[in-house]
């Protein structure tokens, strides 16, 4: 962790750094694509499906190509067209609105939408909308086309945009406000864009960039193609129109969809080539100039009129998980072990619930300025339940409000009954808190631990702590301090210490912080962080000793982990160690720089940092091999 708090305001402000909120989802976690799409004009055509892709260009269709929702359990018509899909404000509800319409009874046929909405893209809730059973006065309505959604921060709603017909009148884009619920609408449409030369417009859909909201929509019954305008405001009525068309090909288009790639600056603009039954794909930085990269794209099947929404690692393993991994798609990886930015992370098996958890520093916040502790539980190391929040300082602790770092936990019998105790840093300070469950809610003592520096100590803050207990005794000791390690030995309660029993332990000019100290076949490890983790040098050295309170010997060739630029890794520290039980199998859990835009963050890496995992093997006399980091961590 950060052990001076600075004021980096002014130069986060240049990098365009905002700090990361409870609700915030930073880019670098997603990792892949979702698109969603129906695939002609027969009945059977006309369902929603998905496909997926690593890198927005290669794409394979989810479900062997079959519907993953049936038309006929939510339309009135029997069919659905021109799926649309959005993730919500809160990033983890998603919103899809299709055409409610079968082309075998006629392009004048339909009358509405369905709108849907889920949690988990897997299961889906759906209500269907009748815009001419709805309200009076819709005698002549003729059609409703392509509607899609968008949030309107203005409004603070969920706006649904469509094109409608009247007879004698072009198709116009109306809008509407989705209810909080997303099962009907509120109030009744309105145009929403008015083009210049008060003709037909259809498939609009709206991406916001840089403040401005742009509109590509394709022109219906004169000209051919898609156009594009844009407004700083949704409902003003304002838009400024760009003369020439978008699309790259004479050829007719329809169904436009435009989405950022993941970690880079540049948009797709892609659309339905319909006659020649395939897709374009164009590229754009400034949603004005597109050049065509349909010699980059593939897929395994030939949809029509759909949207692409990028996805994060668990995202795309919960659509495997419900509908097959296509054979094509390429190993997922498995570091970082968690999406967000995390730091700092400390690792406990639980003989309760036979699972492991991660207690991490929720990093993301300007200058480590962090307050509340999460934890994931998985029983295989590679998939992560996010079990939520386990201890709010401005909640739960009296005695600190600010700067929740580096935690540590353990289970340990207390009195006949299993016990969890979370030793933790906040305003530079170590607690303690308790729980019957690894999963929390935990209490907190009412008083910090550790509030003093050791005699003869005026270096460093206490911060940084870490538990053992020592196997061949039962004892169990905490470790804590940044310039120095300290140690003592907590006694039976777990929540004080014996005073007497307090020590510094000699280290080298190598120790930073970050104590993780465990056992292995007679030998006591202790493993530290070198550097501060703001610099890309930062990385992790170990020790040995006989004695859970040293003296260490330091090895000659001591390095646990360090960088490794070819991959882009970096900062790689602040660790802890975790045994699978039963086995000699080992494995370091540390964090580093988030990819990929860490490395060029400057000091803004040291608190925009991801967790990883990765084995830690020894070699027939016990010393630590160097762990090389990888992208791919722990494969099943």
């Amino acid at each position: 962790m950060k052990r001076t708090i600075t004021a980096l305001c002014c130069f986060l402000s240049v990098l365009g750094i905002q700090a990361q909120t409870r609700e915030e989802m930073p880019e670098k976690d997603f990792t892949a694509y979702l698109f969603t799409y129906f695939t002609g004009n027969s009945v059977e055509d006309e369902q929603i499906r998905f496909a997926v892709s690593p890198d927005g260009y290669q794409y394979m269709a989810l479900n062997n190509n079959k519907p993953v929702i049936a038309s006929k359990e939510i339309s009135e018509t029997g069919g659905v067209r021109d799926p649309h899909i959005l993730r919500g404000e809160d990033k983890h509800t998603y919103y899809m609105v299709v055409t409610d319409m079968t082309s075998n009874k006629g392009w004048d046929s339909n009358r509405g939408m369905v709108l849907l909405k889920s949690t988990d893209l897997v299961n889906w809730t759906s209500s269907k909308i009748n815009i001419q059973k709805k309200y009076k006065g819709q005698e002549e309505l003729k059609r409703v086309w392509a509607p899609q959604t968008i949030y309107d921060a203005k409004a603070g709603k969920y706006m649904i945009y469509f094109s409608m017909q009247y007879t004698g009148s072009p198709d116009i884009i109306y809008y509407v406000y989705a209810n909080e619920d997303f099962t009907d609408f509120e109030g009744e449409p309105k145009q929403l864009f008015f083009p210049e030369n008060g003709k037909s417009c259809i498939d609009g859909d709206i991406v916001m960039k840089d403040g401005l909201y742009h509109l590509f929509y394709k022109t219906e019954g004169h000209g051919n193609g898609i156009k594009h305008a844009t407004t700083t405001d949704l409902t003003s009525g304002k838009w400024k129109e760009d003369a020439d068309y978008k699309q790259q090909t004479k050829d007719a288009v329809e169904g436009s969809g435009v989405f950022k790639l993941n970690n880079s600056d540049e948009y797709i603009l892609m659309y339905d080539v319909y006659g020649r039954g395939k897709y374009q794909f164009t590229k754009s930085k400034d949603l004005e100039n597109f050049e065509v990269v349909d010699d980059q794209i593939s897929m395994d099947f030939h949809p029509r009129h759909g949207t692409v929404l990028p996805i994060t690692r668990s995202e795309l393993k919960a659509l495997f998980a419900k509908w097959g991994k296509p054979a094509a798609y390429p190993v997922v990886n498995s570091n970082p072990v968690l999406e967000g930015y995390y730091a700092d992370p400390e690792i406990m098996y639980s003989t309760k619930t036979k699972k492991f958890y991660l207690y991490p520093t929720t990093d993301g916040f300007d200058g480590w300025g962090g307050y509340y502790f999460k934890t994931f539980s998985s029983d295989n190391l590679i998939d992560w339940k996010d079990e939520g929040t386990i201890l709010d300082l401005k909640k739960d602790v009296s005695w600190a409000d600010r700067n929740a770092w580096a935690p540590t936990a353990i289970e340990k019998k207390v009195k006949g009954k299993i016990k969890y105790f979370y030793y933790f840093t906040a305003a530079q300070k170590v607690g303690v808190a308790v729980s019957d469950t690894p999963e929390g809610p935990f209490t907190d003592s009412g008083k910090a631990l550790i509030n003093f520096k050791p005699e003869g100590i005026n270096r460093g803050q206490e911060i940084d702590p870490d538990v053992f207990t020592d196997p061949k005794t039962g004892k169990s000791y905490l470790y804590w301090g940044n310039g120095y390690m300290a140690v003592v030995e907590l006694k039976k309660d777990m929540v004080s210490f014996k005073k007497k029993s307090l020590k510094v332990i000699k280290t080298d000019g190598t120790f930073r912080e970050g104590t993780e100290v465990f056992y292995r076949k007679g030998k006591y490890y202790f493993l530290w962080s070198e550097d501060d983790t703001r610099s890309p040098n930062y990385r992790v050295r170990y020790a040995t000793s006989d004695s859970p309170v040293g003296p260490l010997n330091i090895p000659e060739n001591n390095l646990v982990i360090k960088k490794l630029p070819s991959k882009g890794i970096y900062g790689t520290g602040h660790n802890s160690v975790i045994n699978i039980p039963g086995t000699d199998k080992w494995y370091i859990v540390y964090h580093r720089f988030s990819i990929p835009n860490g490395i060029t963050m400057g000091d803004a890496a040291g608190f925009h940092r991801e967790v990883c995992i990765d084995e830690l093997k020894f070699d027939e006399d016990g010393n630590i091999l160097e762990t090389i980091p990888t992208l791919d961590g722990i494969q099943k």
